[in-house]
């Protein structure tokens, strides 16, 4: 399958549609990335936080040294480390990132959030930082001019953070990730990033049904299965055909071969102007990722889009 491909504000290429790794560990995470490799996918998502990096880096050496790829066809993004936001330790952070993955470079390196957490002694607590995102930045700055970035991001920055980060900075955003479903069409922030020549990338663009008991389950509405008999697609992929149309490159997770192969089957048709307004009206709002755990920090990102 032909993956649509978008250039990115810096001048490099981004395909506009990848496999999200979060939650994917060991030899099940080794093992789709190289299925998905065999089958056309080209861009990988990860982050410190998954906490697989060294099995994405694996996977992608894998398949690069049996001759499937060449470094140069994939696209991997990971993220900063939460608690290295200090300027002095962003380069650090990132050189970490690159040795886990085995890589000379990333193609894409985001600020995971706005906001930064605390070093603890204790693992499991969440205690938010208030280090300006402004001075992580600027380290993220400088990994780009050491090569050890092609491109700088960032992800789950609302509009107003995106209009802040750009007036200070010396090098613009690429590429925001945010969450994109059914649910959450970030129309509106979407439209601003369009507007302000950064790519969107959708994370859990499937919405997780009936993994999230707050989150209503769209894929049973009549709208959803409509257009799922229409176009003889599971409402899997009428999602992810939803989320590309609204202007977002999903990054699905799987570690399913029959549904890395179903998530990718979704360039073969294409939502009317009607069904995509018909779609967009009937999301909630809620998010699969909120973040609730952040909301009384400074640069808790979710209070506006």
């Amino acid at each position: 399958m032909q993956v649509p491909y978008v250039t990115l504000n810096d001048g490099y290429r981004m395909p506009f549609f990848g496999l999200g790794t979060y939650s994917l560990k060991g030899d099940e995470a080794e093992a789709a990335i190289e299925y998905a490799i065999d089958i056309g996918y080209r861009h990988f998502d990860t982050a410190y936080l998954y906490n697989n990096e060294k099995e994405v880096g694996n996977a992608v050496r894998k398949k690069i040294n049996d001759g499937t790829v060449k470094r140069e066809d994939l696209f991997i993004t990971t993220k900063l480390n939460l608690k290295t936001h200090h300027e002095s330790i962003v380069i650090v952070s990132c050189k970490e990132s690159l040795r886990r993955l085995g890589l000379d470079y990333v193609d894409l390196f985001l600020i995971h959030s706005p906001v930064s957490l605390k070093e603890t002694d204790d693992n499991e607590k969440v205690l938010p930082s208030d280090i300006d995102y402004i001075e992580t930045w600027r380290g993220m700055e400088e990994c780009k001019r050491l090569g050890l970035a092609r491109s700088i991001g960032v992800s789950n920055f609302n509009s107003e953070q995106i209009e802040r980060l750009i007036s200070a900075a010396k090098i613009k955003p690429v590429n925001n990730q945010i969450e994109v479903t059914l649910n959450l069409n970030q129309k509106s922030l979407i439209q601003f990033c369009k507007n302000h020549d950064i790519t969107v990338t959708g994370y859990s663009p499937l919405g997780k049904p009936n993994k999230r008991p707050h989150i209503k389950d769209l894929w049973q509405h009549p709208k959803v299965q409509d257009l799922s008999k229409k176009y003889n697609k599971t409402p899997a992929q009428i999602s992810l055909r939803f989320v590309l149309q609204m202007g977002a490159a999903p990054i699905p997770k799987s570690s399913s071969k029959t549904r890395i192969m179903e998530n990718f089957d979704v360039f073969d048709f294409n939502f009317s102007d009607e069904e995509m307004n018909a779609l967009q009206d009937i999301g909630s709002g809620d998010r699969v990722v909120p973040l609730n755990e952040l909301k009384d920090a400074k640069y808790y990102p979710f209070n506006i889009a």
